[in-house]
């Protein structure tokens, strides 16, 4: 790692429109604060800048279906998504905000150098334009049938109900969500920034100088160089934001794009007035962000661009973007709430920060999407934290308060086993700060794990229980071994496990070691007291577990519901006609696909009376094997027809959920074949 004097690191700002949930913090929050405290330990002068995303669009659209105002908006979600980051141990050195004065202070400055400086391009274009609110539209405020699956309720930037991304012109009927009207074209001018200028220097910046950079962020910056950068839209006409520092720019902001990064500039400027240029406009500082990958092109391209063209600033150094975190197989949806959401967790689970954090980084998607799973949650908790490092830390100090009431014994004649135990500190040592400094944040969490096991084995080879009575010489030495790993622990797991690392450190009276003393001498001389052993974690019950998957089972079902779109009703029907159909409940004997074909399955069927075969539509939807011994809703009296060949004698009824799922129309529990449906 290249010594630097000092180290600014940034984390993206959430976007102050909605809590933080697990994908966040697995992806930017977790990682950001392992490496701070990392290099806070080792003595390093660093700077973490947080600080609330306040500005666009969307915060505009919860504001008026609330019908309040976009800060009071912003104001709740600020308050709600600091707290929770207080509470989870991100530590932040200031968590501001994007509404501050200083912050539409130094994002106007940094628009006015660019604008004195001619890197502003200005372009005249056609925007739809709302005559009846008297106000350009941006793509969320217009609504129109969807060009490729003709949904109805499509957005101006993409369709929701196929994904396509949109452009606001490709609509059908577009209407403003407004006032309902058809809007209309109108000309309007804006500001854009030339990154087409910058193309050749990022390419040289980032091809050719950053090659260690992440793969997954190498690649995707490779991927939008190569496909030619183009000027982009600095302000937008909106009555939310920044406004636009420029005569003749009235009712237009900048773009969130735009103020959104500077954000960690002014951020950093309210910690620290007097000093705050030392951080980011000295060769001898050193600039991270820590992103999710959708910010890629943000911090990799088009911020480097604007502190290029604005000329005093300094470039970042690394960008450890990660990907994103599943939960339960399924992708995080904050519109369907599908998410663990933090403040909710912190209440579910208190005082089981560390668990959360332990889980996130052992299963962090640092190159690729990863997953989350309440049941690997439990299992890493009970099978790793509990039955691993806590066991061992616990053996070790109740151990040395029954045999030497509280205190650190003196050891002496070490051998070859107590001499290998001792040196593998220090390896470990250096594997974990490899790890940590080129943000392989997984392994380096591995490796501090890894020093609890040698701790574990150490007692489990030595069994200091059984010698006590015969060589209490030997278990002095084999203690005092341990206790120094147990004070190792505290040291190596403290940026990943701060809460823990704090208890322990209390319970172990443990000195003001700093890592530079981890592997060297003792951290704990002969005769230090110890204060009163305590478990510093404890086993998740099966009951938790379930509250969270009920929890995740109920939100799925309410989604399936509002997502469904019933079929209207048919025309009416007699009751004679209606009871013209003779509706069985029968049995499935056999099931096999029908030859080449993907639907089509075959059933023998017994009906109770008689055995029919039916062919059925549901070979996609199941299993040969599934379908036989299964009793179902059959239509017997339907007009035989022939498909490939087969004569089919009846049809099975089945429903369809709202994700196109089927299921059969089936007695809840097993009656008589031939019973009658009524």
């Amino acid at each position: 790692m290249k010594d630097f004097k000092r180290y600014m690191v940034t984390s993206a700002l959430p976007y102050a429109n909605g809590p933080i949930h697990i994908g966040h913090l697995a992806g930017v929050y977790v990682p950001a604060d392992i490496y701070v405290r990392y290099l806070r330990l080792r003595g390093k002068d660093v700077v973490f800048v947080g600080g609330s995303d306040e500005h666009g669009v969307p915060i505009t659209i919860t504001a008026r279906k609330e019908g309040i105002t976009p800060q009071e908006v912003v104001d709740r979600y600020h308050a709600l998504i600091r707290d929770a980051f207080e509470r989870f141990g991100i530590s932040f050195d200031v968590y501001s905000r994007t509404t501050s004065k200083i912050h539409h202070r130094t994002a106007s400055e940094f628009f006015g150098t660019l604008y004195e400086k001619g890197d502003f391009v200005e372009k005249e274009t056609e925007q739809y334009y709302d005559t009846e609110a008297q106000q350009f539209l941006a793509d969320r405020y217009i609504t129109g049938t969807c060009p490729h699956c003709r949904n109805e309720h499509a957005y101006g930037d993409q369709c929701e109900q196929c994904g396509t991304s949109l452009n606001v012109t490709d609509l059908i009927h577009p209407r403003s969500t407004l006032s309902g009207s058809a809007p209309v074209l109108r000309a309007t001018k804006h500001w854009y920034l030339p990154l087409d200028r910058y193309e050749t220097f990022l390419r040289e910046w980032i091809l050719e100088g950053h090659r260690e950079w992440k793969s997954n962020v190498y690649g995707q910056c490779k991927s939008w160089l190569d496909s030619g950068l183009q000027p982009r839209a600095v302000t937008r006409d909106l009555d939310w934001g920044i406004p636009v520092p420029v005569a003749g720019a009235e009712g237009k902001v900048l773009y969130v794009w735009f103020d959104a990064p500077i954000g960690y500039i002014s951020n950093t400027r309210e910690l620290l007035p007097d000093t705050w240029q030392d951080y980011w406009k000295s060769d001898d500082s050193c600039l991270v962000h820590f992103i999710g990958k959708d910010n890629i092109v943000f911090h990799c391209i088009i911020f480097p661009a604007m502190l290029k063209a604005e000329g005093s600033y300094i470039l970042p150094h690394n960008v450890p973007a990660n990907e994103f975190l599943n939960l339960e197989n399924e992708k995080i949806s904050t519109s369907r709430n599908w998410a663990v959401w933090l403040h909710e967790y912190l209440n579910d689970f208190p005082g089981k920060e560390d668990v959360l954090r332990y889980v996130l980084t052992a299963n962090a998607p640092e190159t690729k999407d990863n997953n989350f799973t309440w049941k690997d949650f439990q299992d890493r908790n009970n099978n790793e934290l509990v039955a691993i490092y806590g066991n061992f830390v616990h053996r070790a100090m109740v151990l040395a308060h029954k045999y030497f009431g509280g205190t650190v014994p003196a050891r002496d004649r070490l051998t070859d086993v107590d001499r290998a135990t001792l040196s593998a500190i220090a390896g470990i040592r250096k594997n974990v700060e490899n790890a940590i400094e080129n943000c392989r944040f997984r392994e380096a969490l591995k490796e501090a794990m890894t020093l609890a096991r040698t701790g574990n084995k150490y007692l489990a080879d030595t069994e200091p229980w059984k010698l006590i009575k015969t060589d209490e010489t030997r278990v002095k030495t084999i203690l005092n071994i341990a206790l120094q790993i147990a004070a190792g622990t505290a040291l190596l797991f403290e940026p990943f496990l701060p809460f823990a690392s704090a208890r322990l450190r209390n319970m172990l009276r443990l000195p003001a070691a700093t890592w530079e003393d981890l592997g060297g001498s003792d951290l704990l001389a002969a005769g230090h007291r110890l204060n009163e052993p305590e478990l510093l974690f404890e086993k998740i019950e099966d009951e938790a577990v379930e509250k969270q998957l009920r929890r995740l089972v109920d939100i799925k079902i309410a989604n399936e519901r509002q997502a469904y779109k019933a079929i209207p009703a048919k025309n009416d029907v007699s009751f004679d006609e209606f009871s013209a159909m003779d509706i069985r409940i029968g049995t499935v004997l056999e099931a096999e696909k029908v030859p080449k074909t993907d639907k089509l399955m075959r059933l023998l069927v017994d009906t109770g009376i008689d055995r029919r075969t039916i062919v059925s539509g549901i070979a996609e939807h199941f299993t040969p094997e599934e379908l036989t011994g299964k009793q179902v809703s059959v239509l017997v009296n339907l007009t035989p027809r022939t498909l490939k060949g087969i004569v089919s004698q009846g049809m099975i009824l089945l429903a369809e959920d709202a994700g196109g799922k089927l299921v059969f129309v089936a007695p809840e529990n097993a009656v008589v074949n031939g019973a009658t449906v009524r």
